[in-house]
């Protein structure tokens, strides 16, 4: 009897871990792997704006920046926590994809004081984060990042963005607040 009950024990295991072994995982969790390479993408389709709106005018700066912003941001999962650097009242936060998409490359008589922050020229942003915080299916980070325009001039600012997992396991950006370093007398 008590082999009997080892036996049928043994047969419940088995057949359950074969029953778990085909149910799906899904994994959110975020790595430092996958958040160095948003950012990275994010800097290198700033750079790619800028080169489109040289080669091929506004329009085709926008067009790409509608792809950027459709692949990066989380406009899709909801509002996204978007501080520009160079807004001001009442336009100040951008939790829409529409505002988004006027503060990179204007054009919005929506957004009549938006020129085109993503039109500036840019050749090279670098990313120094200061530090990174991993947090299941979200990361957040905080750093400095630093621009560099078509004549050497960098510029830098301060940067937080917060990125989420989607369904389909893409990091996307749900709050990004960039603002410039504070200058004591100023």
């Amino acid at each position: 009897m008590k082999f009997a009950k080892q036996a049928l024990l043994v047969t419940s295991l088995a057949f359950a871990g074969s029953a778990f072994a085909q149910t799906p995982v899904a994994n959110a969790a975020i790595n430092e792997t996958e958040v160095l390479a948003a950012q990275k993408a994010w800097g290198d389709a700033l750079v790619a704006i800028s080169e489109a709106n040289v080669q091929g005018g506004q329009g085709a700066a926008k067009a790409l920046a509608e792809k950027v912003l459709d692949g990066a941001y989380g406009y899709n999962l909801g509002p996204v926590l978007f501080k520009p650097t160079l807004t001001q009242a009442p336009q100040t936060f951008r939790t829409t994809r529409a505002g988004a998409l006027a503060y990179f490359v204007g054009g919005d008589a929506s957004y009549p004081k938006d020129t085109g922050f993503a039109l500036k020229g840019w050749k090279k942003v670098e990313i120094s984060n200061a530090a990174i915080l991993l947090a299941g299916n979200t990361a957040t980070t905080m750093g400095n990042v630093s621009f560099t325009d078509k004549d050497g001039k960098v510029t830098v600012v301060d940067k937080t963005w917060e990125f989420k997992k989607d369904d389909a396991g893409r990091l996307r950006i749900v709050v990004h607040h960039s603002s410039l370093p504070f200058a004591a007398g100023k």
